[in-house]
């Protein structure tokens, strides 16, 4: 099959099969995956250029719904950090946005830069994977636990009736959220929680990251969230920032683009991955929670680390 807009030329069946396994597996830790399928988009299907970008917002849009739809099933969405993460990203993806249309048309050396912090949190992941449990991570590693348990009983929410939500909100101001998963207490300052997400959207705007991809880790490596609370927050924040994101390609960005330069999606091919990326967080939003967080955590490092070295080696070939 021959896409007409990106020119891409490959089997139907593809696209939606390399998103549905992918997604599987990242949607876990909280990432979305578009960040794998944009080189698979540019190395394997040769579609480069800018329109690859918005293409790869419109599976994140598609797709994403999915795993928020099991997620939120099984009680097992923490809406407060949620809309933390919305709030204070989609204003930095705006600005980040300009910026880059309008300052940055070429900000090569600025991915140098958020490669490297990108490193150091994937890093800090792996060393906090191997290097063994610490007081710090009692709570964390003891609400996983209990998680477990329950499905070996054939649970799925921690509560004799079976009908509250395993994330419960015990309280939420502009100073410090704080919620309950399987009796164990986790709470993080709201205000520092909107700054980083404003500047994660920022990045994200300048250099084409996504907000999950940084956030997710961040919240599990420096406020020591648990994992199995963390990913679904993460791909709610990605879902809505991608839908601005297509948004502002579609009716802002063609007016900044240089004559000649191809910015629209292709809307086609990105709803094949997204149909894929539905399949793929769905069951990875449904299998996460039978997978230990000593096994998510390392995952979604290396995933981090490798998308750092992708930004890195890219700076230098």
């Amino acid at each position: 099959m021959t896409f007409p807009v990106s020119g891409v030329e490959t089997a139907v069946w593809v696209p939606p099969l390399v998103a549905c396994v992918i997604s599987f597996f990242t949607s876990m830790g909280g990432v979305s995956g578009a960040f794998l399928i944009l080189p698979f988009q540019v190395s394997v299907l040769g579609f480069a250029g800018p329109a690859v970008t918005p293409t790869n917002l419109i599976f994140n849009v598609v797709g994403i719904p999915g795993g928020l739809y099991r997620f939120a099933l099984e009680g097992r969405m923490a809406w407060p950090l949620a809309l933390n993460i919305i709030v204070g990203t989609l204003p930095g993806v705006f600005i980040g946005a300009m910026v880059r249309i309008i300052y940055l048309p070429d900000p090569l050396d600025f991915k140098l830069f958020a490669g490297l912090v990108l490193l150091y949190i994937g890093a800090r992941m792996l060393y906090q994977s191997f290097r063994g449990a610490r007081p710090e991570d009692v709570a964390a590693r003891t609400a996983e636990e209990k998680l477990r348990k329950s499905m070996t009983r054939g649970i799925e929410k921690d509560t004799a009736s079976g009908n509250d939500p395993a994330i419960r909100t015990l309280s939420w101001s502009i100073s410090r959220t704080e919620y309950e998963f399987y009796g164990e207490r986790f709470s993080f300052n709201t205000t520092v929680l909107f700054l980083l997400s404003l500047v994660v959207g920022l990045v994200g705007g300048v250099y084409g990251i996504g907000g999950g991809a940084i956030i997710a880790p961040f919240l599990v490596a420096f406020f020591r969230l648990p994992v199995h609370t963390v990913a679904g927050a993460a791909l709610m924040g990605t879902c809505v920032t991608s839908v601005f994101g297509v948004i502002f390609y579609v009716l802002v960005a063609p007016y900044y683009a240089p004559p000649g330069v191809a910015i629209a999606p292709d809307w086609l091919l990105g709803f094949l991955f997204g149909i894929g990326g539905i399949v793929g967080m769905y069951m990875g939003a449904r299998a996460q929670k039978h997978i230990p967080g000593y096994v998510i955590r390392p995952l979604l490092g290396l995933l981090i680390t490798g998308l750092a070295l992708r930004y890195v080696g890219g700076y230098f070939v």
